[in-house]
């Protein structure tokens, strides 16, 4: 996996997301902030995910959509059940995935993290293909950036977040 000089991956599909900024001047990518995302909630495969960080998502579509109707966040990467990895936003732009939080007395931390959703749910395991993905994103962010760290949603917004959740498994994503 390599970078363009926007930050967009080579050879990964593009779905450009309207929902992202400039980042602050001068602001460096030091923070990689993993989530879980399933729409609706607990079902995986379908296009929730892409219509909701693209602005195309139907609330008619779901009952549950009514209740995040109007909704506008994005993150820069998406990684599904089968390892297939879609980018929404170029690292160079800031993506609207961490909402209030704090990383380390920072404030903010879209102006300085790249997001990656992970196809899934506080409830259920994610998948070898995931794994595998999440471990080649992540090699490919810290040779373009210098990241210092990989949390979890939860761990820049405790008691308002609480994702990738209990099921994700850490130690193996700290093995490699």
């Amino acid at each position: 996996m390599k970078f363009d000089a926007e930050g967009w991956i080579d050879g990964i599909r593009h779905i450009p997301s309207p929902n992202c900024d400039e980042r602050p001047a001068g602001e460096a990518i030091v923070l990689v902030v993993i989530h879980n995302i399933s729409l609706p909630p607990g079902e995986f495969g379908g296009p929730g995910v892409i219509e909701l960080f693209t602005d195309r998502l139907e609330p008619a579509a779901h009952p549950y959509y009514q209740g995040i109707r109007g909704l506008r966040v994005s993150a820069h990467f998406f990684i599904r059940r089968d390892g297939e990895t879609i980018q929404f936003v170029p690292c160079s732009k800031r993506a609207w995935h961490a909402g209030v939080s704090s990383w380390r007395g920072r404030e903010r931390c879209n102006d300085f993290s790249v997001g990656i959703e992970l196809e899934g749910s506080d409830e259920t395991p994610f998948t070898d293909a995931q794994y595998a993905a999440l471990d080649d994103l992540l090699a490919a962010l810290r040779v373009a950036y210098p990241i210092e760290d990989v949390v979890g949603h939860a761990d820049i917004a405790p008691g308002r977040k609480t994702d990738p959740g209990p099921c994700f498994d850490w130690s193996r994503l700290a093995r490699r």
